[in-house]
């Protein structure tokens, strides 16, 4: 007889054990996985489902040999924002001495917004705890939802953030992880840290962050963002930053949007760098391609854009050229598609537009010219990130280079790159196939058809509330608008909607999309060992939002993890193998942020079973191993 060979750590992921055989006729023949797929489970039903974090999916992987194995999946909490490990309190905020930054009350502004992680093994790491595999985790949260008034005052965006960094034991046997310790990560070196979202693994091994929401130049100069985005906005108040240095004066607006790289040391100490060369955003995050060159980022919010860069050097971000696409129409239907064309916005270096920032002190009144109408010499655009704003723009002489890096998405729209997309968010890549995936939030407002015939009108799509994950083809040779050489083989060529979520009238609990299909897509990964995209949502239109396993290459779309009633699922990240076992981070934050939809009822019964401060950090286990 044959027998497979299967590792006793592979069998150990399945819950199976070894046996042995005394025939001395068996050949050991070596088998690996087909293929592999996840179950959908049910959605939430009962008021005790909707209030927690759980999965009743399963995974079943098919061997070269025809044979099969199953095994169940489980959430697995880390900490939360609220858990106090080694003196570190999860959710805590800081200001720039290390101090714990507190509310108008004299308390402590708790994050409860964990978003985006990258575990990591760093060579040369002690060992800790019982498993002897050392791991970090990076994690970074997002906002401050409210402080400790009673009620409590909207906070978002009026405070600084704060990342974390834990280091994890990893059992040998099992793979569970565990927190051993938890520290801060000191932001002082980069002037604090904004609103960061989601995130990315480099292929060096550095966790790349994010800046979302950009502060706009433009108002906070002319001291008119209430009028122009809303009194009680984020953007509206004197720039909250500020708050981390304890004054009124010390942040500046183009010293965020960037975007933060982590290094972690082998003695988990960190270093810590912002990149300008990427450009200045409302960012979702960075993902490079396998080049270590090449990377694609999310641009969040309303009237919004795609844009690529091409480090100089592999492996370095500090240098490189910036572009921006052009949405180029091929079909409307289901979610759909265009061909893109690049426009080159410039090639600059991390350190000298630091220095035009912190030395030379540019103003958006350095770099534009603005007009109040249609004028000789004036360039009319429409573009967001927080408000579409129609303006009427004029490059100064020589500022092309520091438009293209502090206003990039301005200066996109003004060499006419798309600047229409709507709630641009994660981005993942599929090396094996050169592709990229991107999620978007919902197709309204900008990708709608215009009633503007004055502004550009590139996208022209059905209005789809509920979103959908795009497909970008990716390959090399390509030109950009003005003719010039692409110096990547990873230059996106088209894209088109890959899985779309659908629009429904509002059932008897609250949900407004189907509730077999996505909502809101965000994070986005893709795991090259299990062919699988997975996808977070970040939405009001499922009561319960879900994590979604997307097999690319059958095209089924299964519900993997359910959270709590108004959490929305972040953190997301596969990792394939990590001392020999695999699994996917996975977030939630603010649970009970109930949408508007909700039925009153079910929102009375749910809200004393949620702790809304408690967002999460965790993973989904029960994988095999995928050596």
């Amino acid at each position: 007889m044959k027998v497979k060979l299967l590792t006793v750590a592979a069998l150990s992921a399945l819950g199976l054990t070894a046996c042995s055989d005394d025939d001395s006729n068996d050949v050991a023949t070596p088998v690996s996985i087909r293929s592999l797929e996840f179950s959908s489970m049910p959605a939430p039903v009962t008021d005790e489902e909707r209030a927690r974090a759980y999965t009743t999916s399963k995974v079943t992987v098919t061997y070269s040999d025809g044979t099969q194995q199953s095994s169940a999946l489980n959430f697995n909490p880390l900490y939360n924002s609220l858990d106090t490990i080694t003196g570190v309190t999860g959710g805590q905020v800081y200001d720039v001495n290390g101090n714990a930054l507190l509310d108008i009350n004299g308390n402590s502004f708790i994050a409860n917004t964990p978003d985006s992680n990258s575990l990591l093994k760093v060579d040369g790491s002690p060992a800790t705890g019982r498993g002897g595999n050392p791991l970090y985790l990076v994690t970074h949260f997002e906002y401050v939802s409210v402080d400790s008034s009673v009620p409590p005052l909207n906070r978002y965006g009026k405070a600084p953030m704060t990342m974390k960094l834990s280091a994890l034991d990893q059992n040998r046997n099992t793979g569970e992880l565990s927190v051993v310790a938890l520290r801060n990560i000191d932001m002082a070196g980069v002037r604090g840290l904004w609103i960061p979202c989601a995130g990315s693994l480099s292929p060096w091994n550095t966790h790349l962050g994010s800046e979302e929401y950009e502060p706009d130049a433009r108002c906070l100069e002319t001291n008119s963002c209430a009028e122009k985005f809303g009194a009680d906005s984020y953007l509206a108040a004197l720039f909250s930053m500020n708050a981390y240095f304890g004054d009124t004066m010390t942040a500046k607006p183009y010293n965020y949007g960037l975007t933060p790289e982590i290094t972690v040391k082998a003695d988990g100490s960190t270093n810590v760098v912002k990149h300008r060369a990427l450009g200045r955003v409302s960012r979702e995050l960075v993902q490079v391609m396998p080049d270590q060159r090449t990377a694609y980022q999310g641009d969040d919010g309303t009237y919004t854009m795609l844009t690529m860069f091409v480090a100089d050097k592999a492996g370095d971000l500090s240098a490189g050229t910036l572009y921006a696409a052009t949405w180029n129409q091929t079909s409307d239907a289901s979610g759909g598609g265009a061909t893109l064309t690049w426009h080159r916005l410039g090639s600059a270096t991390d350190a000298e537009l630091d220095k035009r920032v912190n030395q030379d002190n540019i103003r958006f009144s350095d770099i534009f010219d603005t007009a109040a109408r249609d004028a000789p010499g004036f360039v009319k655009i429409k573009a967001g990130h927080e408000k579409a704003t129609v303006e009427w723009l004029r490059i100064k002489p020589g500022m092309e280079k520091a438009a293209a890096f502090l206003e990039t998405r301005r200066y996109a729209a003004y060499v006419g790159a798309t600047t229409e997309f709507e709630k641009f968010e994660g981005v993942t890549v599929n090396a094996k196939d050169k592709k990229v995936y991107a999620a978007m939030t919902r197709m309204r407002s900008g990708m709608e058809p215009s009633t503007d015939a004055t502004v550009r009108d590139d996208i022209r799509l059905p209005k789809n509330g509920c979103g959908a994950v795009y497909e970008l083809n990716l390959g090399g040779g390509q030109k950009d608008a003005a003719g010039g050489s692409i110096d990547s083989d990873y230059v996106a060529t088209d894209m088109k909607a890959l899985v779309v979520g659908e629009d429904i009238a509002k059932d008897t609990v609250g949900n407004t999309c189907a509730l077999d299909k996505i909502a809101s897509p965000d994070n986005l990964k893709f795991s090259e060992k299990m062919r699988v995209l997975f996808i977070g949502e970040d939405s009001g239109a499922h009561i319960n939002n879900f994590l979604w396993a997307y097999h690319v290459d059958t095209g089924k779309l299964a519900r993997i993890l359910s959270i709590p009633a108004g959490a929305e699922s972040t953190g997301l990240q596969a990792v394939d193998n990590l001392n020999g076992f695999a699994y996917i981070m996975s977030n939630y934050q603010h649970p009970g942020d109930f949408p508007s939809s909700i039925d009153p009822a079910l929102e009375e019964r749910l809200t004393p079973m949620i702790e809304p401060q408690k967002g999460e950090v965790g993973y989904i286990g029960g994988l095999p191993q995928l050596k």
